[in-house]
């Protein structure tokens, strides 16, 4: 019998599937999604013009307490053009963690920037206020025009944390360091739609805050992503570009800059919509299944991550840790022999070829919890 057998079988009961595949997160749809698409369809309206664009940024903008927001393709445009809407250029220097998902690294990457590497909390697995701090005062200098790194002699104009699997960070930390420095923060919170920070939505706190509704997602819109804004002027000017610069007007093809074709098509959006209005439900269930999981982890030798202090998350993915990487690797090993989809935390970005000549800080909570981290099967289950 397999070492962890025990665990394998504690996620069938729980999914109540004695066989088959358990995937690690799966779209649930069981409101008006087939109602609102077939009314994208019969209205023609459906690329980036429609009702359901509109709709849905005024809805997430009302559930976040954004002032606004603004839809793309996916969450990597939006990270994209927040990046660009801040001023960051090439040769300028982002700040993030490397305990992430690719799309942070490569949005600062499109802007012709460089990462930096900063090590994250292991009780929050977003970026370390201290870490930030720390960096800052050592390896930087203050000018009229900015931050500016001492070694490489760039300015280090933003900073993305990221809300971790949807477990916020220590945000408001964060924020106050960013503004001491004159660094610009956006938030990553792609994995966090329906996580709070101190009574406060993720991706409120910075300049401007990303979510992603990618088909793994909370709620999905097959692909899509979310700016946050808390200045109107900017989010005009996100949807601006976002539409690729173009000027509005009756029957003129006028665009006055660069712009991107980054818009949510409206028969995403109505989709999004939908999947909005089962939101709360969604994290309920999720909220649930967490607190199941945490139940059964005690006294098991092996941790389950519950949400950080002041924190009410979303559990976007839930996550065991193990003491090792070898036993890590063993449960990884029977858990998907079996069927049951279960994956480690990514690849650190600055073990990656193409950022690996990046400057980092020390990592050590970041390499630890990169050997140890497991995410198991976190589908919404209606009958918890």
């Amino acid at each position: 019998m397999a070492k962890y057998q025990f665990i394998i079988d504690k996620i069938r009961e729980i999914y109540q599937k004695p066989e088959g595949q358990i995937f690690l997160h799966e779209p649930l749809f069981i409101g008006n999604e087939k109602k609102y698409l077939e009314e994208c369809i019969d209205s023609a309206f459906i690329s980036s013009v429609g009702k359901f664009v509109d709709i849905f940024e005024e809805k997430i903008a009302e559930y976040t307490g954004a002032k606004k927001a603004v839809v793309c393709v996916n969450g990597t445009n939006a990270l994209h053009i927040a990046l660009k809407l801040v001023g960051v250029k090439q040769y300028d220097e982002v700040i993030t963690q490397p305990l992430t998902f690719i799309a942070t690294a490569n949005a600062i990457s499109y802007c012709g920037a460089t990462p930096i590497f900063l090590d994250v909390d292991k009780v929050t697995m977003g970026l370390s206020p201290k870490a930030l701090e720390a960096f800052l005062i050592k390896e930087t200098v203050m000018k009229s025009e900015g931050c500016f790194n001492i070694k490489t002699g760039k300015q280090i104009k933003a900073c993305v944390p990221m809300h971790t699997f949807g477990h916020p960070c220590k945000i408001d930390e964060i924020a106050l360091i960013c503004e001491s420095y004159k660094i610009e923060l956006i938030e990553d919170a792609a994995e966090s739609l329906g996580s709070y920070y101190k009574g406060k939505h993720t991706g409120t706190f910075g300049k401007i805050g990303v979510l992603s509704f990618n088909g793994n997602k909370t709620i999905t819109t097959g692909g899509g992503g979310m700016m946050l804004f808390n200045d109107e002027k900017l989010a005009q000017e996100a949807k601006h570009l976002t539409t690729q610069a173009k000027v509005p007007h009756l029957w003129e093809f006028i665009h006055d800059e660069i712009g991107y074709n980054y818009r949510m098509p409206n028969i995403n959006a109505a989709l999004g919509v939908a999947q909005l209005e089962s939101l709360n439900l969604y994290i309920e269930k999720k909220r649930l299944l967490a607190a199941a999981y945490k139940v059964f982890f005690q006294n098991k030798n092996i941790l389950f991550f519950n949400e950080p202090d002041q924190c009410i998350s979303n559990y976007w993915l839930n996550l065991i840790i193990f003491d090792s990487k070898p036993e890590r690797d063993l449960f990884l090993t029977e858990s998907n022999d079996q069927k049951i989809m279960t994956r480690p935390i990514w690849r650190l970005m600055n073990r990656l070829p193409m950022f690996e000549k990046c400057q980092c800080g020390d990592l050590s909570n970041s390499e630890w919890l990169t050997d140890r981290v497991v995410n198991i099967p976190s589908s919404v289950i209606l009958t918890l």
